[in-house]
């Protein structure tokens, strides 16, 4: 009887302690900075828009570059270079001291935030063992929903106790340093970096052949976006709830984080497919029952069945990406999923406030199960099958 080969390998071990940290450090500062810049500089609302929003678009110009460098080049260096510049960053916080040097700062820690978060999840496609990758990857991303639930809890706590902004910058600084730390006693495997002599394609920043995948992707990405951009306001306008906020997300992280584990089974098994049809079916009623319940029950409800859901689906559509990509173009894959997701996101964010200031919010988060909807009946018709035909392993 063949030896199932071992998951928790001390390479992916650490791959996935640097992507935790990767997350964490990013998260501790992020809920802080519209009141940082509120009280350090008198932002107003739109400023501070206009200000955070900067990094979203470095952050996805950077993706589709990043993955034909860590396709094209060696997987370590540009692993390390691109943590480190994610790393010193966090420095630019502490010297920025003018609200428009902090925007430009923060508006370029986009570019490196795009770039380590491919490289860092290719590396760790690297040291898995094929049998067990699709299991691997499920797993491998238990460490973004950890770090996305308690770091920002973590930044508050510390705000609220000494509220000094600086020390949480520092924090968020080593937090980062010893991630990139980890990453550097990684032993990758053997890599051949052959010179490819083609002319430089579309397909090398973007994988072509996920096109319906992507798609995909950006239906669920926008009605995420919708739901999370405007879930505060929401709350406290229509429900009265002034702190549901990190409650809603703790919730919704708990059911991401369960349904990983489970996932993971049947990834395992090689049922790619059937994990991501579940997600997407229990994902498209959460939408709807936020959309239909105007009380607690409809949103701490929707969260906990949005987790559940997107747990199976992210590292379901991951896999796919990877099984439609040659060996050599797994950077590319993982930056298109990436790609598509904040294309999907940043249309939430836009289309959202549009039709909560012109037609309210019921008709915004019904528009995010509409679209959401039109992605899984679009998977269920063509992207099953289209995936059947072309998947490469």
């Amino acid at each position: 009887m063949k030896q199932k080969e071992k998951l928790w390998n001390s390479n992916y071990v650490k791959v996935w302690c640097a992507n935790f940290m990767i997350f964490f450090s990013f998260m501790i500062v992020t809920p802080l900075l519209p009141l940082y810049l509120s009280e350090t500089y008198q932002a107003d609302k739109d400023t501070i828009g206009l200000v955070l929003s900067g990094y979203t678009l470095t952050a996805l110009l950077a993706r589709p570059f990043s993955g034909y460098l860590v396709d094209s080049f060696s997987r370590r260096v540009v692993l390390l270079t691109c943590y480190f510049l994610f790393f010193a960053m966090f420095a630019g916080y502490l010297i920025a001291g003018t609200m428009t040097l902090f925007a430009i700062v923060r508006t370029a820690h986009g570019a490196p935030m795009g770039s380590v978060t491919v490289a860092n999840s290719t590396s760790a496609i690297d040291v898995l063992p094929s049998s067990r990758r699709a299991e691997g990857i499920g797993y491998y991303g238990l460490s973004n929903n950890l770090a996305t639930s308690i770091a920002p809890s973590v930044g508050l706590l510390i705000y609220d106790s000494i509220h000094d902004y600086d020390i949480i910058f520092i924090i968020s600084l080593c937090a980062a340093g010893i991630g990139l730390l980890i990453n550097a006693t990684v032993h990758f495997p053997a890599k051949e970096i052959v010179p490819n002599k083609e002319p430089v394609s579309f397909d090398r920043f973007f994988l072509l052949k996920g096109w319906s995948e992507g798609l995909v992707m950006s239906a669920i990405g926008l009605s995420y976006g919708v739901l999370s951009t405007y879930l505060a306001i929401y709350g406290k306008e229509k429900l009265g709830m002034t702190t549901g906020t990190g409650a809603w997300f703790a919730v919704l992280c708990v059911g991401l984080m369960a349904s990983r584990v489970i996932g993971a089974c049947s990834l395992r098994k090689g049922k790619i497919v059937e994990n991501v049809s579940h997600g997407l079916l229990i994902s498209v009623c959460g939408y709807l029952l936020f959309a239909l319940l105007e009380n607690p029950i409809g949103y701490y409800g929707a969260a906990v069945i949005i987790g559940l859901g997107n747990g199976h689906v992210w590292p379901g559509m991951q896999t796919m990406f990877i099984n439609l990509a040659s060996s050599n173009q797994r950077g590319t894959a993982n930056s298109t999923q990436l790609t598509c997701w904040d294309i999907g996101l940043g249309l939430g964010v836009v289309l959202g406030g549009l039709a909560i200031e012109h037609v309210g919010y019921a008709s915004a988060f019904w528009m995010a199960f509409i679209v959401n909807a039109v992605g899984v009946c679009f998977y269920f018709i063509y992207v099953k099958r289209h995936f059947i035909r072309n998947r490469l392993r």
